[in-house]
């Protein structure tokens, strides 16, 4: 983290806590960062009903978002500027269904979730916010998500149908569907667990967004990913399945300069691989990205 020394860090699979205690500790041992922010997420958000039908209901997979525990996985922002709580946008509560053009799962014909479970079913596996930030010569929003992974499911294909409806409801707040899509500088960040190109899920959805005019996509690189494949990669998973993927994004809006993008993914035996540890993995499979933007 000291390495590539952001002014603004998004989190994803950080475990929420009330009084932000971790949070605020992680951003000390970081590299200083004075401002916080983050929301319960519905990751771990019991429902009290079986929502992956398997007739046992409490488990993880029956919380709003997949969570052992409330607050299991989150999101949460450290930024080196104070961030404008009071005009955050949260569409973390927004109802599966009612997302304009939703498409819920079904089997054999029928919808897949009871009407119950339709009546109270999230979106957000984790949450979706805009968030504006007072930085230097005015203040920018972050679009931030984390989607759940387009796997483990079944045939009604459950978590692939609302991976894709995660990513559409950006779509839809940026083509003035739904909320208010943020004005002037803003930058899309977080995770969608899509590759444009391989893996499971829409990859052409993924596709299609990267290519919208109103953002840009700086395509960041790592020695690290060029050396096992692909580049552009942000996730280091087991070969052959599912592999190398990109999953993860920062994309500025079209009115800002781009002037650096990368990935923190250096190769074996280079400076800076020994804080991924011997297997490559000690923070997990995924990468910190990063683009440094100018107005």
């Amino acid at each position: 983290m000291r390495e590539i020394a952001p002014d603004i860090l998004v989190l994803t699979d950080f475990d929420y806590d009330a009084n932000a205690a971790a949070l605020r500790a992680f951003g000390e041992l970081a590299g200083g960062f004075d401002h916080h922010f983050a929301l319960r997420p519905n990751a771990g958000l019991a429902t009290g009903l079986d929502l992956d039908g398997n007739g046992r209901p409490g488990e993880a997979r029956d919380a709003q978002g997949y969570g052992r525990f409330a607050g299991d996985g989150g999101l949460a922002i450290l930024s080196r500027w104070s961030v404008d709580t009071d005009n955050v946008q949260d569409f973390s509560a927004l109802l599966w269904r009612d997302l304009p053009g939703a498409r819920l799962p079904r089997l054999d014909g029928d919808p897949f979730f009871s009407a119950e479970a339709e009546g109270i079913q999230r979106l957000s596996s984790t949450g979706h916010w805009i968030v504006p930030i007072a930085a230097p010569g005015g203040r920018i929003s972050l679009l931030v998500s984390s989607a759940t992974p387009p796997v483990f499911d079944g045939p009604e294909d459950r978590n692939g149908l609302r991976n894709r409806d995660e990513l559409r409801l950006w779509e839809a707040l940026l083509d003035g569907g739904i909320g208010e899509a943020p004005e002037g500088h803003y930058a899309f960040t977080g995770n969608t667990n899509l590759d444009p190109r391989d893996g499971e899920g829409s990859s052409a959805a993924m596709a299609a967004f990267l290519a919208r005019g109103d953002i840009q996509d700086p395509r960041p690189e790592s020695a690290g990913a060029a050396a096992a494949g692909d580049p552009n990669d942000t996730a280091n998973w087991q070969d052959p399945v599912p592999g190398n993927l990109r999953v993860s994004y920062v994309l500025p809006s079209a009115d800002w300069t781009v002037l650096r993008s990368g990935v923190f993914w250096p190769t074996a035996g280079s400076s800076g691989a020994t804080l991924l540890g011997r297997d490559g993995n000690r923070a997990g499979p995924h990468r910190l990205v990063w683009v440094d933007v100018s107005r």
